[in-house]
């Protein structure tokens, strides 16, 4: 892989990762698809969003439906029918989103399997294995991922076992010969000298890239973007760098604003699902009555298939209805809204207006700025 960063406006970065026959520009968005399908839309349907790379989840597949049978079609990306890239969580933010289902030690985790009660133990080598063996362009370092609310030595030790996992990973990675990328993860909670030495002890090992993980798990934007202001200084330009499970149209934005190359979010798919759409001018819920009788569409800037073929009227008449061509329609727009935002602010860096860029933004969502 090469990355180069071919535009900065201030810390805003435009890049180019040339990937076999891919070549993506950054920043980029990456739907979720945990399972390897991105909730209620065809991998045709993503791909006409302008979505070049999809986030799938090493550890669910592992479980189902297990990575033999997706060897027996060669890749996750023949199994789903994807023609782009896949990133692959290695497994490790499930002893976050699963902690009543699994026991953490220096080893790895025991989980209890959700499907059949059976107890799993997941390690860096059966991550590394199983990204391996799903192909997955962008592998994900196996790690650790506690909730922000603990003290500085727990989260001291926490770090340093996610540390440990690192070096694994990459002894693994190379082990099983995967010629794909390996991303290190960096975590240390809101604590800003251990965010320094995990960085620091990462770089040591060496990464196609570096993610800033740990975070989105409930501390506040002002901590988030804080913690953002000191360490993406410090990582290195020459590499991707990765906010994991970030989010909000806004945080986009503050994320690029400080850096940042890579985003993945349930957001925009979850919201759509819920009923929750993203304009230009904030977000509309589809569900209230009165869009009922309303015959515009839901953008008029928009050109993605659902506004240009459906009324707003339509749209809240399939959710009353719960029609699944609602849920289709509503993530189409989804995500077609929030790869047009990353292609906005790629052009705006481009020809160096992204601080004109973010003030047109929040004016027109009529919201206040964070930092």
């Amino acid at each position: 892989m090469n990355f180069r960063v071919i535009h900065q406006d201030g810390s805003a970065r435009c890049g180019v990762f040339d990937f076999n026959q891919n070549q993506i520009e950054t920043p980029i968005f990456m739907p979720v698809g945990t399972y390897g399908a991105v909730r209620t839309v065809s991998t045709q349907d993503i791909r006409k969003t302008g979505s070049k790379i999809i986030l799938s989840n090493a550890f669910h597949l592992f479980l189902r439906p297990g990575q033999d049978v997706i060897k027996l079609h060669g890749t996750l990306h023949n199994f789903m029918n994807w023609p782009g890239l896949i990133l692959t969580d290695s497994g490790g933010f499930q002893s976050f989103s699963l902690a009543k289902f699994c026991k953490v030690n220096n080893e790895g985790i025991i989980f209890k399997n959700y499907i059949d009660g059976r107890s799993i133990f997941f390690t860096p080598e059966t991550s590394m294995k199983t990204q391996f063996d799903l192909g997955s362009n962008i592998v994900m370092i196996f790690d650790e991922c506690p909730a922000h609310i603990h003290d500085w030595e727990r989260t001291k030790y926490f770090m340093k076992r996610s540390l440990n996992w690192a070096k694994k990973s990459r002894f693994y990675f190379d082990f099983y010969k995967n010629n794909n990328l390996l991303f290190g993860i960096i975590h240390g909670g809101l604590y800003r000298d251990l965010r320094d030495i995990s960085l620091s002890e990462l770089m040591k090992i060496s990464f196609d890239g570096y993610a800033i993980g740990g975070l989105s798990v409930g501390e506040s934007k002002t901590e988030m973007y804080t913690l953002l202001d000191h360490i993406c200084p410090k990582m290195p330009k020459n590499k991707p760098r990765y906010l994991m499970g970030v989010g909000k149209p806004e945080d986009l934005i503050e994320g690029v604003n400080r850096g940042i190359d890579m985003f993945d979010c349930v957001i925009p798919t979850r919201n759509a699902r819920n009923g929750c759409l993203f304009v230009t001018h904030g977000t509309i819920k589809i569900r209230n009555k009165k869009y009922k009788t309303d015959v515009s569409v839901l953008d008029k800037t928009c050109m993605c298939y659902t506004c240009q073929n459906y009324t707003r009227a339509y749209l809240h008449h399939l959710d009353a209805c719960k029609e699944t061509l609602g849920l289709r329609l509503n993530t189409i727009h989804n995500l077609h809204y929030y790869q047009t935002l990353m292609l906005n602010i790629r052009t705006a860096i481009k020809q160096k207006k992204f601080n004109q860029f973010i003030d047109n933004f929040y004016d027109q969502k009529n919201i206040i700025r964070k930092n």
